[in-house]
């Protein structure tokens, strides 16, 4: 009962020297940063908006890689930006990966979102 006692007494401490995650806003919609697109994908479920921030953040990463597929290179033989490797992960490992990255690189913050997400991949997957 006392080591029972304890750790409750443990997690109690650790949680109130944790920050609280902020809630996710309308404004984060706007993915006018990085950190907004970081907010959608790293929401609690119990947010109010959770469902949809975390639907958008799949759908912006999504959307960001179609478009990469889409224009391809700039020109014929010009070098990729980043190069998958055959094993890729899935939508929820690469936005994982990326969160971890802007946290790593906190200056990503207050660029743009799909700046940060080009500076990530080729971070992330060098062409060699």
């Amino acid at each position: 009962m006392r080591s029972l006692f304890a750790a409750a007494a443990a997690a109690a401490c650790l949680s109130a020297a944790l920050p609280a995650t902020a809630a996710v806003t309308q404004d984060d919609f706007l993915v006018a940063r990085t950190s907004n697109l970081v907010a959608l994908c790293t929401v609690e479920p119990q947010d109010p908006l959770g469902s949809q921030a975390l639907h958008f953040c799949h759908g912006y990463m999504a959307g960001v890689a179609d478009q990469y597929q889409a224009l391809g290179s700039p020109r014929p033989g010009a070098p990729r930006p980043f190069c998958l490797p055959d094993q890729r992960p899935t939508r929820s490992q690469a936005i994982g990966m990326f969160v971890e990255w802007v946290k790593a690189n906190p200056a990503e913050a207050s660029a743009e979102a799909v700046d940060s997400l080009f500076r990530f991949a080729r971070a992330t997957w060098p062409c060699r």
